[in-house]
């Protein structure tokens, strides 16, 4: 059995963008982490921050136990998230506290300036957790650097608007009610994202994105990934084997 950390920025992103991938994988018997760089505490215009942020991880750490996934925050700030030294040992000690065999980050291109350092942050974590003189935390350094998989970014779109391709995908029939689960114990993000981002229905502008992607394989719904293999990073295909029939390659 393998263990699988999914990170990025706040909480609901996740749920947004792999939580369907997870809850397959989780129902196959593998270990999931979700761990998020900060507790999306602007993430609200009733509450300060202080509040935002136990209310926010809260409904994180419910919505894992829905898979029986731990989750864990770095405690970054929230539209303060840079690619430095200190962000960077946080989200190594993260990779490490999961003893990652598989990371999936958030995508290197999305609209939100935290989504993109988040990325960076992970890719270069990754790297870092098996190098034992970069110290973090009590977490022990990995034996390996683990397998770097990018979820795709809100919307399947950069910040110009380009469509962002997915390498492969993944089948979430089986796990989109759970997906659906998750993303409902974000019970505070209803509001906020009607009012920050314009759309009434998070859950059903989930359901939508998750249903375009599945078109893109001929599926219900799908979720998309990218392998990140430039040097020394693993080139196998560690994540596509474990979807086993689930894994989704569009037609060419």
């Amino acid at each position: 059995m393998a263990t699988i950390l999914a990170v990025h920025a706040h909480p609901d992103d996740i749920e947004h963008l792999a939580a369907g991938t997870l809850a397959v994988l989780a129902a196959r018997g593998h270990a999931v982490r979700i761990a998020t760089l900060t507790a999306g505490e602007c993430g609200s215009a009733e509450t300060d921050l202080a509040a935002t942020g136990r209310i926010r991880k809260a409904e994180a750490a419910a919505a894992a136990a829905l898979i029986g996934a731990r989750y864990r925050c770095a405690d970054l700030p929230d539209l303060g998230v840079f690619n430095d030294d200190p962000s960077r040992r946080a989200v190594t000690e993260l990779i490490r506290w999961a003893a990652a065999d598989i990371v999936i980050a958030a995508s290197p291109a999305d609209y939100h300036p935290d989504h993109e350092a988040a990325s960076q942050l992970a890719r270069d974590a990754c790297f870092a957790a098996s190098v034992p003189n970069y110290r973090t935390g009590p977490a022990k350094a990995l034996e390996a650097i683990p397998h770097l998989y990018f979820m795709d970014p809100i919307g399947g779109r950069d910040r110009e608007g380009r469509k962002v391709v997915a390498d492969f995908g993944a089948d979430i029939e089986a796990g989109f009610a759970l997906k659906q689960q998750m993303l409902s114990a974000h019970v505070s993000q209803a509001q906020w994202v009607a009012r920050q981002h314009g759309i009434a229905d998070h859950l059903g502008s989930m359901e939508a994105w998750s249903r375009r992607r599945g078109r893109d394989f001929g599926r219900p719904v799908a979720e998309g990934f990218r392998q990140y293999r430039h040097e020394p990073y693993p080139k196998t295909p560690a994540l596509q084997d474990l979807l086993g029939e689930a894994l989704l390659i569009a037609a060419s």
